[in-house]
């Protein structure tokens, strides 16, 4: 998934932390390179990056997967949804840490940190014996996945030349490839065969090869100049809105009186944070730039959300087994590099924003057409069918919005909107991952038999409402996002809106993004 969901926030270009790190572009563009990334120079450092990059995507794939397993075995369907949101949150506040850890000093020790505590959360998550341990657990993953994917985008632009830079973001793309073919494959087979527990403990050991690929190529690099410390107000900021979130998170599940307590300190700790991260009138729409970092909360919030109940609902509501259920997903990460393919053909330049709007409008329809299969006689395929039009929509719409953000933004403010763009992302799944949890419980969702049923005449054994009204919520969020959509050309000739409060300027390496997804 995934800074971040590891997923989503890889669609995003470089944040401020990342374009501070390199140097400016100055004078002509440079020859290219005589080795490619696999050159000997680099082969063992993109080879390392790579295996990080397809074990973060793997254990994204396998949660899917796994997690109706988990619900059931831990008692905890209740919590079903903090095990998404607890990583989401996690990343957000590490995120921010990770690109000021960065410009301090360099990539090295906030990568390994964050490779370290990312196995640290899986082993939690493993050997949790109730379902807050396993939340726990979901979180600290958070926090090493969110100072990974940064770290890793520092070392693209301290390690590799300029022109090397676009096909090293492209690797992590194709990188994602592999994890989403076999992830629910081998999660469903292990969750069946050996326990789920072992999808989660298994990871760690495969961390180690990689780490001793890259590191003595991370130690050529050379030192981060400059004795500037770190930007403890937006690191703050972004605490604060992780901390509210989570609050609101944990609100949202009571239903008494004492909920209004966690409810009123999260919402001021998040709402004054959040509207100086993002760009002024990102929330009422705005044209132009602040249309674009909210569209992107909209989309990947909405299509989250909506995954995330895709397997649990078709375990107990029609009766699949672990495996089937977390194979329906799979054609969706495929087509989702497809569409960011299709993207960044350019004769189709000219039409972004109108791009941009078309791919919402599939994920709204793949969204509505999911819970079709809490009827009985609907055929159970359906669901991998309108996942690939919904992963379709998805690589339109992501990759189209990277690229009309740096359109948007002058030089000077680019980082900074590179930024926001990925706390929108991440907030977006804190939010709708959240609102989806609090809609499931309340229309019973936690009663639902996990175990189950092979009748799919009678999709009835469990709570079908609490399913409809996480999938009908969700895509709402996307039709409101192709409205934004309409929205995305300034009112006027000239830039975007001006940058988020809390961001860094910095100027911008070129190409400051490739058409592809950098991670998916």
């Amino acid at each position: 998934m995934t800074a971040v969901d590891p997923r989503d926030a890889a669609e995003v270009p470089p944040p401020a932390s990342v374009v501070a790190a390199a140097p400016p572009v100055a004078g002509p563009v440079p020859p290219p390179p005589a080795e490619g990334v696999l050159g000997r120079t680099y082969r063992a450092l993109t080879l390392g990056i790579i295996s990080v990059v397809s074990l973060i995507a793997f254990e994204a794939s396998a949660v899917n997967t796994a997690m109706p397993a988990v619900g059931q075995a831990l008692d905890g369907i209740e919590l079903y949804a903090f095990a998404f949101s607890a990583y989401f949150t996690a990343s957000l506040f590490a995120m921010a840490l990770s690109g000021e850890w960065c410009d301090r000093g360099g990539p090295l020790a906030p990568l390994f940190t964050g490779i370290a505590t990312f196995g640290a959360g899986l082993v939690v998550a493993g050997a949790a014996q109730e379902m807050w341990l396993f939340v726990v657990g979901r979180g600290v993953q958070g926090l090493g996945g969110g100072l990974v994917i940064v770290a890793l985008y520092v070392v693209v632009s301290r390690a590799y030349p300029e022109a090397l830079r676009p096909s090293v973001l492209a690797s992590f793309s194709a990188a994602w490839v592999l994890p989403v073919i076999v992830g629910p494959l081998v999660a469903g087979t292990v969750t069946e065969h050996l326990g789920w527990r072992w999808v989660f403990l298994s990871i760690p050991v495969l961390v180690l090869l990689p780490v001793t690929v890259m590191l003595p190529a991370l130690r050529k690099l050379p030192p981060r100049k400059g004795d500037e410390g770190m930007d403890r107000r937006r690191i703050l900021l972004a605490l604060a809105v992780a901390a509210g979130a989570g609050l609101l998170q944990y609100a949202a599940q009571r239903r008494d009186w004492v909920a209004l307590v966690p409810a009123a300190v999260g919402l001021v700790l998040l709402v004054p944070a959040i509207v100086r991260l993002l760009p002024r009138g990102t929330f009422r729409a705005a044209r132009g730039l602040p249309s674009v970092v909210l569209i992107r909360g909209l989309a990947a919030g909405s299509l989250v959300a909506a995954e995330s109940f895709i397997p649990l609902m078709l375990v107990t509501e029609r009766g699949l087994s672990t495996t089937l259920a977390g194979l329906s997903l799979t054609g969706g990460g495929l087509t989702w590099a497809l569409g960011s393919y299709t993207q960044s053909r350019p004769r189709l330049e000219p039409y972004r924003e109108r791009i941009m709007g078309i791919g919402l409008l599939l994920i709204t329809v793949a969204i509505l057409v999911v819970p079709l299969v809490l009827f009985g006689g609907v055929p159970v395929w359906i669901v991998a069918v309108a996942w690939v039009v919904a992963g379709f929509g998805m690589g339109l719409n992501i990759s189209s919005g990277s690229v009309l953000l740096l359109k948007l933004s002058p030089p000077e403010d680019a980082g900074s909107n590179s930024a926001s763009l990925q706390v929108s992302d991440a907030l977006g799944n804190i939010t709708f991952v959240g609102l989806s949890g609090l809609l499931f419980s309340a229309f019973g969702g936690a009663s639902v038999d996990t175990c189950g049923t092979p009748d799919v005449t009678n999709a009835a054994s469990g709570q079908p409402a609490a399913f409809a009204a996480v999938f009908v919520t969700m895509a709402a969020v996307a039709l409101v996002g192709s409205w934004v959509a309409t929205r995305l050309k300034p009112a006027e000739k000239g830039l975007g809106a001006a940058p988020a409060g809390g961001g860094k300027t910095a100027p911008v390496p070129g190409p400051r993004t490739p058409s592809a997804p950098a991670e998916r």
